[in-house]
């Protein structure tokens, strides 16, 4: 008998302390919130992830906008946060989760997952929350607006140097970025569209391989698209190569470079960084479909501050796309592109 009252006593005060320990946590929860929200209008901006290059241009140019929004007069803060790798859909949806709780004024998301995003997107519109979704699209209309690269057309422009450079003819290499995310399926589209409309005797020899969310996951997969196609003296049987984003580019770049193949084989990537600028002027890769993120991350913010304040704003802006050559890099807009100074705004 005393030890079935000792088992309900302990399981009682197991009760009791885990009550107190949720309380805690949800005292922490509201003072964070608290304190996150003290400003009048308070804007999350939710990338896919936070290592490439591409991402804290993106950050740079929110920082932009929260500047001269809080210059103009607004009571304005912005909280940049998301997954650590591009793969992490679980994380990316919790902390959209987590700012519906917060209560936050405004949501700029960049969805990983064109499928997965939309009921934490639509949470946060019945929450009163409003969306603007950058960079990559999603399955829904309940956003208030789309703000990115018209990927499709960004596609289309990689297309068109690969076929000028290989002068119509030819054996090509695709290899894919990641099954869900709906701005690099739009540029493979593109790419394979403009190459049967307009360059019929190229021949896609392999475009069913994806690198994946990682740089290491995407050499391993650019080493395995690559073998097929290698001669006993060292070459390719391949004449060209197009990858989608900046990962699977810098892999590509090193799984050519570490065969001595650079430069040999025509390679057009996607997206910017300081080791393919490098690429570039070095003759390793020979164009790069560049995007303008700093724009995006200021019109994604500046776009949701707008509709926030009673103004109309358009259900989609293209932000525009440009291709990097070896002759036009030097050139200043081009220059702006490849290399965006994104220390200035982020204080790195």
């Amino acid at each position: 008998m005393k030890r079935i009252f000792g088992i309900i006593a302990l399981a009682a005060l197991t009760v009791i302390v885990a009550s107190i320990g949720c309380k805690k946590e949800k005292e922490q929860a509201t003072e964070q919130g608290k304190e996150q929200s003290s400003a009048k209008y308070h804007i999350a901006v939710i990338p896919k992830g936070t290592t490439h290059v591409f991402w804290k241009s993106i950050h740079a140019g929110a920082v932009k906008a929260e500047q001269e929004l809080k210059a103009s007069g607004l009571d304005l803060k912005i909280t940049w946060k998301g997954p650590l790798k591009e793969d992490d859909r679980e994380s990316q949806i919790r902390v959209v989760e987590d700012f519906i709780t917060l209560g936050v004024t405004g949501i700029v998301l960049a969805p990983l997952d064109d499928a997965a995003l939309r009921m934490p997107v639509k949470d946060a519109v019945n929450n009163g929350i409003p969306v603007v979704i950058i960079d990559s699209g999603l399955k829904s209309d309940d956003y208030t607006s789309f703000v990115a690269t018209d990927n499709y057309v960004g596609g289309r422009k990689g297309g068109e140097r690969l076929g000028e450079l290989l002068g119509g003819k030819g054996k090509v290499i695709l290899l894919r970025y990641q099954e869900g995310s709906a701005s690099t399926m739009k540029r493979e589209q593109g790419l394979l569209d403009v190459l049967k409309e307009k360059y019929p005797e190229i021949e896609v020899v392999s475009s069913n391989q994806y690198g994946g969310a990682t740089t290491e996951s995407a050499y391993m997969a650019s080493e395995n698209v690559l073998a097929p196609f290698r001669t006993p003296d060292g070459g390719l049987t391949v004449d060209g190569i197009f990858c989608p984003n900046e990962s699977t580019t810098f892999a590509m770049l090193r799984a050519l470079q570490e065969s001595r193949l650079a430069g040999k084989v025509k390679f057009v990537g996607f997206d910017s960084s300081e080791r393919l600028v490098k690429g570039l002027r070095d003759g390793e890769i020979h164009g790069l479909v560049l995007q303008d993120p700093i724009n995006m991350g200021y019109l994604g913010v500046k776009t949701m501050m707008a509709h926030l304040q009673g103004q109309k704003v358009e259900k989609l802006t293209d932000t525009g796309s440009d291709v990097a050559t070896l002759e036009n890099m030097d050139d200043p807009r081009m220059k702006d592109l490849l290399e965006p100074d994104v220390k200035k705004w982020l204080n790195e």
